[in-house]
């Protein structure tokens, strides 16, 4: 019998790795708060683009503390030019410091009906959750997650090619890989996952096995 208790689960990995599908089919079988703090950045990306004049720190504040787990499943968040966007605008200090607070709240704070929280992103392990009970670094090859990306972006009738979407994912991890705030990296405690050739279900298990004989301890 697995005990109850309050669990932090924490998830890095590289663009189109399969950390959220995987993340979201963990917090549903253990009842855990998700938040794919990758799509804030996006979603503040696509609020600047769309916004472009009224775009400032108050205007910004406002709307990070009005995101809504809904608004972060836009289907406009993930084309590549908000994704280019988001790496980029990632590595502003103050807007980190904003997302931070928010994270953070998602983190330790999630609704009373939830078991604990599931985050995944760039910097999760080290700097948001850093005492996580859970740590994991998703990856892939980088051909898988382009292929991934491309299938994606072509069930919402996206007109792009598959080098297109293998370039963006490579400017990508260039960008999380070497920028100098909070850049993607694993850390020790981390345990490495490459889904390069699992399905969805195999990275479920693998990663549930895991958690059960830690919890079960």
């Amino acid at each position: 019998m697995i005990k109850k208790r309050f669990i932090k689960i924490a998830i890095d990995s590289p663009a189109a790795a399969g950390a959220g599908t995987l993340a979201k089919s963990i917090s549903k079988h253990y009842n855990l708060y998700y938040l794919d703090t990758g799509k804030i950045y996006r979603m503040i990306a696509y609020i600047k683009m769309k916004f472009p004049k009224q775009f400032n720190q108050a205007f910004l504040k406002k709307k990070i503390r009005s995101i809504k787990t809904k608004d972060l499943t836009n289907k406009n968040l993930l084309t590549d030019e908000v994704g280019t966007e988001a790496s980029i605008i990632s590595k502003n200090k103050n807007l980190r410091k904003l997302v931070h607070s928010f994270q953070v709240n998602c983190a330790y704070n999630p609704p009373k009906k939830y078991n604990g929280s599931c985050l995944d992103g760039r910097d999760i392990t080290y700097k948001i959750v850093p005492d996580a009970d859970f740590k994991f670094f998703i990856t892939a090859s980088v051909k898988t997650r382009a292929l991934r990306r491309y299938k994606e972006l072509k069930n919402f009738n996206e007109k792009i090619s598959f080098q297109n979407v293998l370039k963006s994912i490579k400017k990508r991890d260039k960008n999380d890989f070497n920028r100098r705030v909070s850049p993607l990296k694993r850390t020790k405690d981390s345990v490495l996952l490459n889904t390069t050739k699992l399905n969805k279900r195999a990275c479920f298990l693998k990663i549930k096995k895991i958690i059960d004989r830690k919890l079960k301890s």
